[in-house]
Protein backbone atom coordinates (compact mmCIF):
# COMPACT_ATOMS: atom_id res chain seq x y z
CA UNK A 1 0.00 0.00 0.00
CA UNK A 2 2.83 2.53 0.97
CA UNK A 3 4.32 1.90 -2.34
CA UNK A 4 1.10 2.40 -4.16
CA UNK A 5 1.24 6.00 -2.67
CA UNK A 6 4.40 6.50 -3.21
CA UNK A 7 3.86 5.34 -7.02
CA UNK A 8 0.48 7.95 -7.08
CA UNK A 9 2.75 10.97 -6.30
CA UNK A 10 5.19 9.27 -8.57
CA UNK A 11 2.70 10.22 -10.78
CA UNK A 12 1.64 13.75 -10.10
CA UNK A 13 5.26 14.68 -9.96
CA UNK A 14 6.34 13.81 -13.41
CA UNK A 15 3.19 14.73 -14.72
CA UNK A 16 1.26 17.83 -12.52
CA UNK A 17 2.70 20.60 -15.06
CA UNK A 18 0.46 19.10 -18.28
CA UNK A 19 -2.58 18.01 -15.91
CA UNK A 20 -2.35 21.74 -14.93
CA UNK A 21 -2.41 22.90 -18.43
CA UNK A 22 -4.93 20.51 -19.66
CA UNK A 23 -7.00 22.18 -17.14
CA UNK A 24 -6.37 25.51 -18.24
CA UNK A 25 -7.12 24.88 -21.36
CA UNK A 26 -10.54 23.69 -20.78
CA UNK A 27 -11.25 26.39 -18.72
CA UNK A 28 -10.72 29.02 -21.43
CA UNK A 29 -12.12 27.05 -23.72
CA UNK A 30 -15.38 27.55 -21.10
CA UNK A 31 -14.79 30.82 -20.91
CA UNK A 32 -14.46 31.59 -24.29
CA UNK A 33 -18.05 29.76 -25.30
CA UNK A 34 -19.22 31.90 -22.88
CA UNK A 35 -17.65 35.21 -23.38
CA UNK A 36 -19.08 34.73 -27.03
CA UNK A 37 -22.81 33.31 -26.05
CA UNK A 38 -23.10 36.34 -24.74
CA UNK A 39 -22.20 38.83 -27.49
CA UNK A 40 -24.57 40.41 -29.71
CA UNK A 41 -25.07 38.16 -32.97
CA UNK A 42 -23.21 40.58 -35.11
CA UNK A 43 -19.78 41.18 -32.74
CA UNK A 44 -20.17 37.03 -32.50
CA UNK A 45 -19.60 36.36 -36.20
CA UNK A 46 -16.44 38.97 -36.49
CA UNK A 47 -14.95 37.63 -33.36
CA UNK A 48 -15.36 34.19 -35.08
CA UNK A 49 -14.45 35.38 -38.33
CA UNK A 50 -10.95 36.82 -37.32
CA UNK A 51 -10.51 33.93 -34.26
CA UNK A 52 -8.33 31.31 -36.73
CA UNK A 53 -5.70 34.01 -37.63
CA UNK A 54 -5.79 35.17 -34.33
CA UNK A 55 -5.08 31.72 -33.34
CA UNK A 56 -2.10 31.37 -35.74
CA UNK A 57 -0.32 34.63 -34.89
CA UNK A 58 -0.52 33.67 -31.23
CA UNK A 59 1.46 30.23 -32.16
CA UNK A 60 3.68 31.37 -34.44
CA UNK A 61 4.76 34.39 -31.76
CA UNK A 62 4.69 31.71 -28.70
CA UNK A 63 6.87 28.98 -30.59
CA UNK A 64 9.51 32.06 -31.24
CA UNK A 65 9.34 33.00 -27.59
CA UNK A 66 9.48 29.13 -26.79
CA UNK A 67 12.61 28.56 -29.03
CA UNK A 68 14.14 31.55 -28.10
CA UNK A 69 13.75 31.27 -24.20
CA UNK A 70 14.76 27.45 -24.21
CA UNK A 71 17.29 27.60 -26.17
CA UNK A 72 19.10 30.17 -25.15
CA UNK A 73 18.07 30.47 -21.14
CA UNK A 74 16.81 27.50 -19.84
CA UNK A 75 18.76 25.09 -22.03
CA UNK A 76 16.23 23.63 -23.86
CA UNK A 77 18.57 21.80 -26.26
CA UNK A 78 19.93 19.71 -23.30
CA UNK A 79 16.40 18.30 -22.91
CA UNK A 80 16.75 14.62 -22.50
CA UNK A 81 15.03 12.17 -25.36
CA UNK A 82 15.20 8.94 -23.02
CA UNK A 83 12.28 7.77 -21.16
CA UNK A 84 12.16 5.47 -19.00
CA UNK A 85 11.68 1.69 -19.98
CA UNK A 86 10.37 0.09 -17.92
CA UNK A 87 11.56 -3.79 -16.72
CA UNK A 88 8.22 -5.62 -18.56
CA UNK A 89 9.46 -3.21 -21.54
CA UNK A 90 13.04 -4.66 -21.83
CA UNK A 91 12.57 -8.48 -21.87
CA UNK A 92 16.33 -9.42 -21.30
CA UNK A 93 16.56 -12.54 -19.24
CA UNK A 94 20.18 -14.09 -18.04
CA UNK A 95 19.31 -17.17 -20.45
CA UNK A 96 19.40 -14.49 -23.56
CA UNK A 97 22.37 -13.74 -21.86
CA UNK A 98 25.10 -16.12 -23.79
CA UNK A 99 28.44 -17.13 -23.86
CA UNK A 100 30.06 -14.68 -20.96
CA UNK A 101 29.18 -16.66 -18.10
CA UNK A 102 31.60 -15.46 -15.77
CA UNK A 103 30.34 -11.85 -16.25
CA UNK A 104 26.68 -13.27 -15.51
CA UNK A 105 27.68 -14.52 -12.37
CA UNK A 106 28.78 -11.10 -11.27
CA UNK A 107 26.10 -9.27 -12.51
CA UNK A 108 23.99 -12.42 -10.52
CA UNK A 109 25.45 -10.36 -7.21
CA UNK A 110 24.40 -6.92 -8.21
CA UNK A 111 20.89 -7.76 -8.49
CA UNK A 112 21.41 -9.62 -5.10
CA UNK A 113 22.18 -6.46 -3.67
CA UNK A 114 19.52 -4.43 -5.77
CA UNK A 115 17.14 -6.67 -4.11
CA UNK A 116 18.78 -7.22 -0.87
CA UNK A 117 20.20 -4.03 0.40
CA UNK A 118 19.26 -4.35 4.29
CA UNK A 119 21.22 -7.22 4.63
CA UNK A 120 24.19 -5.40 3.29
CA UNK A 121 24.15 -2.43 5.58
CA UNK A 122 23.27 -5.26 8.78
CA UNK A 123 26.98 -6.24 8.35
CA UNK A 124 28.70 -2.93 7.52
CA UNK A 125 28.96 -3.84 3.53
CA UNK A 126 29.32 -0.75 1.44
CA UNK A 127 26.21 -0.19 -1.16
CA UNK A 128 27.33 -0.33 -5.17
CA UNK A 129 27.15 2.46 -6.82
CA UNK A 130 28.73 2.39 -10.17
CA UNK A 131 29.54 -0.85 -12.23
CA UNK A 132 31.79 -0.88 -15.21
CA UNK A 133 30.96 -3.05 -17.80
CA UNK A 134 34.49 -3.43 -19.96
CA UNK A 135 34.67 -5.80 -23.15
CA UNK A 136 35.24 -5.87 -26.78
CA UNK A 137 32.38 -4.36 -29.14
CA UNK A 138 29.53 -6.91 -29.83
CA UNK A 139 30.02 -8.98 -26.53
CA UNK A 140 26.78 -7.98 -24.65
CA UNK A 141 27.41 -5.60 -22.97
CA UNK A 142 24.35 -3.47 -22.82
CA UNK A 143 22.56 -6.81 -23.26
CA UNK A 144 23.60 -7.56 -19.68
CA UNK A 145 23.01 -4.32 -18.40
CA UNK A 146 19.35 -4.75 -19.60
CA UNK A 147 19.47 -8.41 -18.21
CA UNK A 148 20.12 -7.23 -14.52
CA UNK A 149 17.25 -4.09 -14.81
CA UNK A 150 14.83 -7.03 -15.83
CA UNK A 151 15.66 -9.77 -13.37
CA UNK A 152 15.76 -7.03 -10.77
CA UNK A 153 12.39 -5.44 -11.65
CA UNK A 154 13.79 -2.16 -12.14
CA UNK A 155 12.85 0.87 -14.35
CA UNK A 156 16.08 0.90 -16.33
CA UNK A 157 17.30 4.61 -17.97
CA UNK A 158 19.47 3.76 -21.11
CA UNK A 159 21.75 7.02 -22.47
CA UNK A 160 24.67 7.08 -24.68
CA UNK A 161 27.26 9.25 -23.59
CA UNK A 162 27.38 10.69 -26.89
CA UNK A 163 23.73 12.27 -26.53
CA UNK A 164 25.66 14.46 -23.51
CA UNK A 165 27.83 16.12 -25.41
CA UNK A 166 26.89 19.59 -28.12
CA UNK A 167 28.32 22.24 -29.63
CA UNK A 168 26.65 24.40 -26.96
CA UNK A 169 28.32 25.14 -23.50
CA UNK A 170 26.05 23.85 -20.58
CA UNK A 171 24.35 21.35 -22.45
CA UNK A 172 25.81 18.53 -21.32
CA UNK A 173 25.75 19.28 -17.48
CA UNK A 174 22.21 19.76 -17.91
CA UNK A 175 21.43 16.19 -19.66
CA UNK A 176 23.12 14.67 -16.65
CA UNK A 177 21.38 16.84 -13.98
CA UNK A 178 18.26 15.68 -15.56
CA UNK A 179 19.41 12.74 -16.29
CA UNK A 180 19.65 11.56 -12.31
CA UNK A 181 17.12 13.88 -11.60
CA UNK A 182 14.58 11.58 -13.61
CA UNK A 183 16.51 8.48 -11.53
CA UNK A 184 15.80 9.47 -8.43
CA UNK A 185 11.85 9.92 -8.91
CA UNK A 186 11.82 6.58 -10.00
CA UNK A 187 13.95 5.27 -7.64
CA UNK A 188 11.86 6.78 -5.02
CA UNK A 189 8.57 5.63 -6.95
CA UNK A 190 9.76 1.98 -7.73
CA UNK A 191 12.54 1.21 -4.83
CA UNK A 192 15.36 2.07 -6.85
CA UNK A 193 16.57 2.44 -10.52
CA UNK A 194 19.01 1.63 -12.81
CA UNK A 195 21.43 4.06 -14.91
CA UNK A 196 22.84 2.90 -17.95
CA UNK A 197 25.63 4.89 -20.08
CA UNK A 198 26.89 3.23 -22.97
CA UNK A 199 29.95 4.38 -24.79
CA UNK A 200 31.49 5.94 -21.23
CA UNK A 201 34.53 6.57 -22.91
CA UNK A 202 32.96 9.86 -25.04
CA UNK A 203 32.74 11.75 -21.88
CA UNK A 204 35.07 9.96 -19.51
CA UNK A 205 38.07 10.43 -21.30
CA UNK A 206 41.39 11.51 -19.03
CA UNK A 207 40.31 15.33 -18.90
CA UNK A 208 42.56 17.83 -20.29
CA UNK A 209 43.44 21.17 -18.65
CA UNK A 210 45.05 24.51 -20.59
CA UNK A 211 44.70 27.94 -20.33
CA UNK A 212 42.93 27.85 -24.05
CA UNK A 213 40.09 25.63 -22.12
CA UNK A 214 40.33 23.01 -24.27
CA UNK A 215 38.01 20.37 -23.83
CA UNK A 216 36.20 22.42 -21.88
CA UNK A 217 32.68 21.38 -22.02
CA UNK A 218 33.67 17.69 -22.20
CA UNK A 219 35.53 18.28 -18.65
CA UNK A 220 32.12 20.11 -17.39
CA UNK A 221 30.04 17.12 -18.23
CA UNK A 222 32.32 14.79 -17.06
CA UNK A 223 32.84 16.75 -13.52
CA UNK A 224 28.48 17.29 -13.66
CA UNK A 225 28.61 13.22 -14.01
CA UNK A 226 31.17 12.61 -10.63
CA UNK A 227 29.06 15.17 -8.60
CA UNK A 228 25.91 13.32 -9.04
CA UNK A 229 27.60 10.23 -8.11
CA UNK A 230 28.91 11.61 -4.90
CA UNK A 231 25.48 12.46 -4.58
CA UNK A 232 24.06 9.15 -4.27
CA UNK A 233 25.78 8.72 -1.24
CA UNK A 234 24.67 11.85 0.49
CA UNK A 235 20.97 11.13 0.07
CA UNK A 236 21.60 7.42 -0.10
CA UNK A 237 19.42 6.92 -3.42
CA UNK A 238 18.90 3.87 -4.25
CA UNK A 239 20.39 3.64 -8.32
CA UNK A 240 23.17 2.09 -9.71
CA UNK A 241 25.14 3.53 -12.20
CA UNK A 242 26.38 1.24 -15.19
CA UNK A 243 28.20 2.11 -17.78
CA UNK A 244 30.11 0.43 -20.87
CA UNK A 245 32.96 1.25 -22.78
CA UNK A 246 35.58 -0.92 -25.37
CA UNK A 247 38.03 1.43 -24.77
CA UNK A 248 41.21 0.03 -22.40
CA UNK A 249 40.99 1.53 -18.90
CA UNK A 250 43.48 4.17 -18.79
CA UNK A 251 41.84 6.13 -21.27
CA UNK A 252 39.50 6.61 -18.85
CA UNK A 253 39.65 9.61 -15.94
CA UNK A 254 41.10 8.11 -12.85
CA UNK A 255 38.64 10.09 -11.20
CA UNK A 256 36.04 7.83 -12.51
CA UNK A 257 37.31 4.69 -11.59
CA UNK A 258 38.04 5.57 -7.59
CA UNK A 259 36.33 4.17 -4.51
CA UNK A 260 32.29 5.18 -4.21
CA UNK A 261 31.92 5.54 -8.50
CA UNK A 262 33.19 3.26 -11.20
CA UNK A 263 35.08 1.10 -8.41
CA UNK A 264 33.68 -2.43 -9.33
CA UNK A 265 34.62 -3.69 -13.14
CA UNK A 266 32.93 -6.50 -14.72
CA UNK A 267 34.93 -7.91 -17.57
CA UNK A 268 33.36 -9.27 -20.90
CA UNK A 269 35.50 -11.65 -22.94
CA UNK A 270 34.95 -13.24 -26.67
CA UNK A 271 32.86 -16.61 -25.61
CA UNK A 272 34.99 -19.70 -25.72
CA UNK A 273 34.14 -22.70 -27.74
CA UNK A 274 31.48 -24.11 -25.64
CA UNK A 275 30.23 -20.30 -25.70
CA UNK A 276 30.32 -20.43 -29.46
CA UNK A 277 28.42 -23.73 -29.13
CA UNK A 278 25.28 -22.40 -27.25
CA UNK A 279 25.45 -19.18 -29.18
CA UNK A 280 25.05 -20.97 -32.90
CA UNK A 281 22.16 -23.11 -30.83
CA UNK A 282 20.57 -20.19 -29.63
CA UNK A 283 20.40 -18.02 -32.66
CA UNK A 284 19.84 -20.96 -35.60
CA UNK A 285 16.22 -21.68 -32.94
CA UNK A 286 14.95 -18.75 -34.37
CA UNK A 287 15.28 -19.67 -37.80
CA UNK A 288 14.50 -22.85 -39.73
CA UNK A 289 17.72 -25.14 -39.91
CA UNK A 290 18.98 -28.64 -41.31
CA UNK A 291 19.03 -30.67 -37.81
CA UNK A 292 22.40 -32.35 -39.30
CA UNK A 293 24.30 -28.87 -39.06
CA UNK A 294 27.52 -29.65 -37.06
CA UNK A 295 27.79 -26.97 -34.23
CA UNK A 296 30.86 -27.78 -32.62
CA UNK A 297 31.70 -27.67 -36.41
CA UNK A 298 30.27 -24.05 -36.43
CA UNK A 299 32.18 -23.09 -33.14
CA UNK A 300 35.79 -24.61 -33.91
CA UNK A 301 34.92 -22.76 -37.62
CA UNK A 302 34.43 -18.94 -36.00
CA UNK A 303 37.45 -18.57 -33.29
CA UNK A 304 37.34 -14.80 -31.77
CA UNK A 305 33.58 -13.86 -33.52
CA UNK A 306 31.39 -11.99 -30.26
CA UNK A 307 28.18 -12.75 -30.07
CA UNK A 308 27.05 -10.34 -32.00
CA UNK A 309 28.80 -11.49 -34.89
CA UNK A 310 27.50 -15.04 -34.65
CA UNK A 311 23.93 -13.63 -34.63
CA UNK A 312 25.18 -11.49 -37.81
CA UNK A 313 26.18 -15.22 -39.36
CA UNK A 314 22.91 -16.32 -38.66
CA UNK A 315 20.91 -13.66 -40.00
CA UNK A 316 23.14 -13.42 -43.03
CA UNK A 317 22.42 -17.89 -43.68
CA UNK A 318 18.94 -16.99 -43.66
CA UNK A 319 19.24 -14.15 -46.27
CA UNK A 320 21.10 -16.68 -48.37
CA UNK A 321 19.00 -19.62 -48.38
CA UNK A 322 15.95 -17.46 -49.15
CA UNK A 323 18.21 -16.37 -52.10
CA UNK A 324 18.86 -19.61 -53.14
CA UNK A 325 14.57 -20.43 -52.69
CA UNK A 326 15.33 -22.83 -49.95
CA UNK A 327 13.29 -23.72 -47.12
CA UNK A 328 15.70 -24.20 -44.05
CA UNK A 329 19.66 -23.02 -43.42
CA UNK A 330 22.07 -25.72 -44.51
CA UNK A 331 25.51 -25.83 -43.67
CA UNK A 332 26.51 -24.35 -46.52
CA UNK A 333 25.37 -21.08 -46.19
CA UNK A 334 26.08 -20.66 -42.89
CA UNK A 335 29.48 -21.61 -44.50
CA UNK A 336 29.25 -18.68 -46.89
CA UNK A 337 27.59 -15.65 -44.58
CA UNK A 338 31.02 -16.70 -42.92
CA UNK A 339 33.00 -15.91 -45.80
CA UNK A 340 30.92 -12.92 -47.05
CA UNK A 341 31.42 -11.34 -43.65
CA UNK A 342 34.84 -11.90 -43.07
CA UNK A 343 36.19 -11.48 -47.26
CA UNK A 344 33.10 -9.83 -49.03
CA UNK A 345 30.98 -11.07 -51.48
CA UNK A 346 31.88 -12.94 -54.50
CA UNK A 347 32.39 -11.40 -57.58
CA UNK A 348 33.63 -13.20 -60.50
CA UNK A 349 36.56 -11.55 -62.74
CA UNK A 350 37.70 -12.67 -65.95
CA UNK A 351 41.31 -13.59 -66.54
CA UNK A 352 43.63 -15.32 -68.86
CA UNK A 353 44.29 -18.52 -68.42
CA UNK A 354 47.98 -18.13 -67.54
CA UNK A 355 46.62 -15.27 -64.95
CA UNK A 356 44.23 -17.88 -63.50
CA UNK A 357 47.04 -20.49 -62.86
CA UNK A 358 49.02 -18.06 -61.28
CA UNK A 359 46.26 -17.12 -58.67
CA UNK A 360 45.60 -21.12 -58.15
CA UNK A 361 49.08 -21.28 -57.38
CA UNK A 362 49.75 -18.50 -55.19
CA UNK A 363 46.70 -19.75 -52.83
CA UNK A 364 47.74 -23.05 -53.09
CA UNK A 365 51.64 -22.40 -51.63
CA UNK A 366 49.62 -20.61 -48.86
CA UNK A 367 47.89 -23.73 -48.48
CA UNK A 368 50.26 -25.97 -48.34
CA UNK A 369 52.52 -24.17 -45.70
CA UNK A 370 49.79 -23.62 -43.54
CA UNK A 371 48.64 -27.63 -42.91
CA UNK A 372 52.09 -29.00 -43.01
CA UNK A 373 54.09 -26.21 -40.93
CA UNK A 374 51.32 -24.30 -39.15
CA UNK A 375 50.86 -25.68 -35.13
CA UNK A 376 48.20 -23.89 -34.52
CA UNK A 377 45.96 -22.66 -37.43
CA UNK A 378 43.55 -25.04 -39.53
CA UNK A 379 42.59 -24.66 -43.01
CA UNK A 380 38.85 -24.93 -43.73
CA UNK A 381 38.81 -23.27 -47.46
CA UNK A 382 40.63 -22.34 -50.50
CA UNK A 383 39.16 -20.37 -53.35
CA UNK A 384 40.29 -18.60 -56.73
CA UNK A 385 36.90 -16.51 -56.68
CA UNK A 386 37.72 -12.99 -56.42
CA UNK A 387 37.03 -11.45 -53.12
CA UNK A 388 37.04 -7.44 -52.76
CA UNK A 389 40.69 -6.96 -53.98
CA UNK A 390 41.94 -10.36 -53.21
CA UNK A 391 42.11 -12.28 -56.46
CA UNK A 392 41.91 -15.97 -54.42
CA UNK A 393 42.06 -16.84 -50.43
CA UNK A 394 42.73 -19.44 -48.26
CA UNK A 395 40.17 -19.33 -45.52
CA UNK A 396 41.33 -20.59 -42.03
CA UNK A 397 41.53 -20.21 -38.33
CA UNK A 398 43.60 -21.35 -35.05
CA UNK A 399 41.83 -24.77 -33.85
CA UNK A 400 41.28 -22.93 -30.65
CA UNK A 401 41.43 -19.69 -29.02
CA UNK A 402 45.23 -18.60 -28.38
CA UNK A 403 45.60 -15.38 -26.32
CA UNK A 404 49.62 -15.49 -27.02
CA UNK A 405 51.38 -16.30 -29.66
CA UNK A 406 55.45 -17.72 -29.15
CA UNK A 407 58.24 -17.63 -31.39
CA UNK A 408 57.16 -20.97 -33.38
CA UNK A 409 53.49 -19.88 -34.15
CA UNK A 410 54.85 -16.24 -35.38
CA UNK A 411 57.41 -18.20 -37.68
CA UNK A 412 54.65 -20.28 -38.98
CA UNK A 413 52.61 -17.36 -39.48
CA UNK A 414 55.54 -15.87 -41.55
CA UNK A 415 55.55 -19.17 -43.42
CA UNK A 416 52.30 -19.48 -44.72
CA UNK A 417 52.27 -15.59 -45.41
CA UNK A 418 55.40 -16.19 -48.08
CA UNK A 419 53.99 -19.49 -49.35
CA UNK A 420 52.58 -17.94 -52.12
CA UNK A 421 55.56 -16.00 -53.49
CA UNK A 422 57.37 -19.16 -53.30
CA UNK A 423 55.20 -21.51 -54.75
CA UNK A 424 54.72 -18.94 -57.69
CA UNK A 425 58.80 -18.90 -58.13
CA UNK A 426 58.89 -22.40 -58.40
CA UNK A 427 56.26 -23.16 -60.76
CA UNK A 428 56.87 -20.35 -63.05
CA UNK A 429 60.22 -18.88 -62.15
CA UNK A 430 58.94 -15.78 -61.53
CA UNK A 431 56.58 -13.84 -58.70
CA UNK A 432 53.51 -11.29 -59.32
CA UNK A 433 52.38 -8.36 -57.38
CA UNK A 434 49.89 -10.23 -55.41
CA UNK A 435 52.62 -10.73 -53.43
CA UNK A 436 52.89 -7.33 -51.50
CA UNK A 437 50.26 -7.86 -49.20
CA UNK A 438 51.91 -11.05 -48.21
CA UNK A 439 55.64 -9.21 -48.17
CA UNK A 440 54.13 -6.59 -45.73
CA UNK A 441 52.69 -8.84 -43.35
CA UNK A 442 55.66 -11.60 -42.97
CA UNK A 443 57.85 -7.95 -42.80
CA UNK A 444 55.98 -6.72 -39.87
CA UNK A 445 56.05 -9.93 -38.16
CA UNK A 446 59.32 -9.94 -38.48
CA UNK A 447 60.59 -6.65 -37.96
CA UNK A 448 58.02 -7.22 -34.28
CA UNK A 449 59.80 -10.26 -33.15
CA UNK A 450 63.06 -8.09 -33.57
CA UNK A 451 62.84 -4.46 -32.44
CA UNK A 452 59.76 -5.42 -29.85
CA UNK A 453 59.75 -9.06 -28.48
CA UNK A 454 64.01 -10.20 -28.26
CA UNK A 455 62.93 -12.88 -30.89
CA UNK A 456 66.31 -12.00 -32.84
CA UNK A 457 69.51 -14.05 -33.26
CA UNK A 458 72.12 -11.65 -32.39
CA UNK A 459 70.87 -11.25 -28.21
CA UNK A 460 69.07 -7.95 -28.86
CA UNK A 461 66.87 -8.11 -26.04
CA UNK A 462 63.95 -5.30 -24.97
CA UNK A 463 61.51 -3.09 -27.08
CA UNK A 464 63.70 -0.79 -29.18
CA UNK A 465 60.23 1.00 -30.36
CA UNK A 466 60.11 2.38 -26.83
CA UNK A 467 63.51 4.11 -27.48
CA UNK A 468 63.49 7.57 -29.55
CA UNK A 469 65.05 6.93 -32.72
CA UNK A 470 67.57 9.91 -32.76
CA UNK A 471 69.34 7.93 -29.27
CA UNK A 472 69.73 4.29 -31.19
CA UNK A 473 72.74 4.02 -32.96
CA UNK A 474 72.86 3.25 -36.91
CA UNK A 475 74.71 0.36 -36.69
CA UNK A 476 72.09 -0.99 -33.80
CA UNK A 477 69.48 -0.30 -36.05
CA UNK A 478 70.67 -1.70 -39.26
CA UNK A 479 71.86 -5.11 -37.49
CA UNK A 480 68.06 -5.13 -36.30
CA UNK A 481 66.85 -4.65 -39.66
CA UNK A 482 69.15 -7.09 -41.00
CA UNK A 483 68.26 -10.03 -38.12
CA UNK A 484 64.03 -9.34 -39.03
CA UNK A 485 65.53 -9.81 -43.10
CA UNK A 486 67.26 -13.17 -41.54
CA UNK A 487 64.55 -14.13 -39.84
CA UNK A 488 61.97 -14.05 -43.75
CA UNK A 489 64.88 -15.34 -45.80
CA UNK A 490 65.74 -18.54 -43.60
CA UNK A 491 61.58 -19.20 -43.89
CA UNK A 492 61.49 -18.49 -47.33
CA UNK A 493 64.06 -21.56 -47.81
CA UNK A 494 62.38 -23.47 -45.68
CA UNK A 495 59.43 -23.17 -47.69
CA UNK A 496 61.33 -23.43 -50.73
CA UNK A 497 62.79 -26.93 -49.64
CA UNK A 498 58.94 -27.92 -48.36
CA UNK A 499 57.19 -27.11 -51.57
CA UNK A 500 60.00 -28.65 -54.43
CA UNK A 501 59.94 -31.63 -51.80
CA UNK A 502 56.02 -31.93 -52.16
CA UNK A 503 55.94 -30.48 -56.06
CA UNK A 504 53.26 -33.34 -56.74
CA UNK A 505 51.20 -32.51 -54.09
CA UNK A 506 51.49 -28.59 -55.40
CA UNK A 507 50.52 -29.87 -58.72
CA UNK A 508 47.58 -31.78 -57.67
CA UNK A 509 46.17 -28.85 -55.29
CA UNK A 510 46.19 -26.91 -58.57
CA UNK A 511 44.66 -28.77 -60.66
CA UNK A 512 41.92 -28.93 -58.25
CA UNK A 513 41.19 -25.82 -57.55
CA UNK A 514 41.49 -24.81 -61.27
CA UNK A 515 38.94 -27.70 -61.93
CA UNK A 516 36.06 -26.47 -58.79
CA UNK A 517 37.42 -22.99 -57.81
CA UNK A 518 36.86 -23.95 -54.41
CA UNK A 519 38.15 -26.26 -52.21
CA UNK A 520 36.32 -27.17 -48.86
CA UNK A 521 37.92 -28.56 -45.18
CA UNK A 522 36.85 -32.04 -45.95
CA UNK A 523 38.04 -32.16 -50.00
CA UNK A 524 41.17 -30.28 -49.06
CA UNK A 525 41.52 -33.24 -45.71
CA UNK A 526 40.84 -35.88 -48.07
CA UNK A 527 43.82 -35.16 -50.43
CA UNK A 528 45.95 -34.71 -47.78
CA UNK A 529 45.31 -37.77 -46.22
CA UNK A 530 45.65 -39.54 -50.26
CA UNK A 531 49.35 -38.86 -49.96
CA UNK A 532 49.84 -39.55 -46.19
CA UNK A 533 49.95 -36.04 -45.07
CA UNK A 534 49.15 -34.87 -41.44
CA UNK A 535 49.24 -31.78 -39.10
CA UNK A 536 51.80 -30.95 -37.38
Amino acid sequence: MNLFIRKIRLFFSLYWIRMVIVFAIVLLIVLAIWGLMSLESFYRYITLATLPLQILMAGISASIFVFMYMSFFRGGLGKIESHKIKSGDVQVKWSDVIGVDEAKLEAMEVVELIKDRTRLRKIGGKILRGLLLVGPPGCGKTLLAKAIATEAGIPFLPMAASEFTEIFVGVGPLRVRRLFKTARQFAYGHGACIIFIDEIDAIGRQRTFSMFGGGGETNSTQNQLLVEMDGLKEKECNIIVLAATNAVEGVLDQALLRPGRFDRKVYINLPDLEGREKLFQYYLQKVKYDESINVARLARKSVYKSPADIENIVKEAALIATRYKKDVITYKEITEAIERIDMGIKHRRKMTEKEREMVACHEVGHLLVLYILHPTDDVFKASIIARRDALGAVHHHPREEWITSNKERLLANIKVALGGFVAEKIKFGTTSDGVSSDFKSAMLLAHNMVWRLGMGDEGFLGDYTVIPENQISDDVKANLNLQAQKIIQRCAKEIEDLLIKERDLLERFIKELLQKEELEYDEIEAIFKEYGKTHV
